[in-house]
């Protein structure tokens, strides 16, 4: 999530998730793994991108034929989540997130954003009931591949780019793999009701 990941930027997906009506009314590295940032670290790098750098950094995490619709919120210093950008399609892309050690922006679907918000919210299940959809074509970095609601890691799973279909995927009977992998498809958070597929390529 988080992916969005509620596991790398859980405060920023719910602040967003609140805010993607609003934004949407209006038309218009994957680094070596390793700890994360200092919080001044993190900060310092959030204020040095531009408003320009933040929604191109958002927007590469999809194909241009959806981020280029797409709105694009990022917290600002106080971390409040403020539009960039309005969108016109229902797609909200979040630039990378300083506190993880490698590049994840995300672009997120209706119903991707759904599943976020029931994740941070820790509720015993998801609350889309369709598919959700998110990229992270340029990778992403997540505290585990078997438990949704990890807060701290010493080894962070970084991933190559890829998109997600947010859907309980079973492993026994789709025959995917659980195991992190960096080419192919797996299942991250299998045995759960936030399992959901990794498809390790770029559309």
């Amino acid at each position: 999530m988080l992916r969005f990941t509620p596991v790398r930027a859980a405060v920023l997906l719910t602040l967003a998730a609140a805010a993607v009506a609003s934004a949407q009314e209006a038309p218009a590295k994957v680094k070596p793994q390793g700890g994360a940032m200092s919080a001044d670290a993190s900060k310092a790098k959030a204020h040095r991108m531009s408003t320009a750098e933040l929604i191109r950094s958002a927007t590469s995490a999809g194909p241009r034929s959806i981020s280029d619709n797409a709105a694009v919120m990022a917290a600002d210093e106080s971390g409040k989540m403020v539009p960039l950008r309005p969108g016109t399609n229902g797609w909200t892309c979040i630039p990378d997130e300083p506190t993880t050690p490698g590049l994840d922006p995300m672009c997120i679907d209706k119903h991707g954003m759904e599943w976020v918000q029931a994740l941070i919210a820790k509720k015993p299940k998801p609350a889309n009931t369709a598919p959700g959809l998110i990229y992270m074509l340029q990778g992403g970095s997540d505290l585990s591949a078997t438990d949704p609601f990890a807060t701290k890691t010493d080894h962070y799973i970084a991933s190559p780019p890829h998109f997600m279909v947010m859907w309980p995927y079973d492993a026994k009977s789709s025959g995917f793999s659980t195991t992190p992998k960096k080419t192919g498809s797996w299942i991250m958070w299998a045995g759960t009701p936030y399992a959901h597929l990794m498809v390790n390529q770029t559309p």
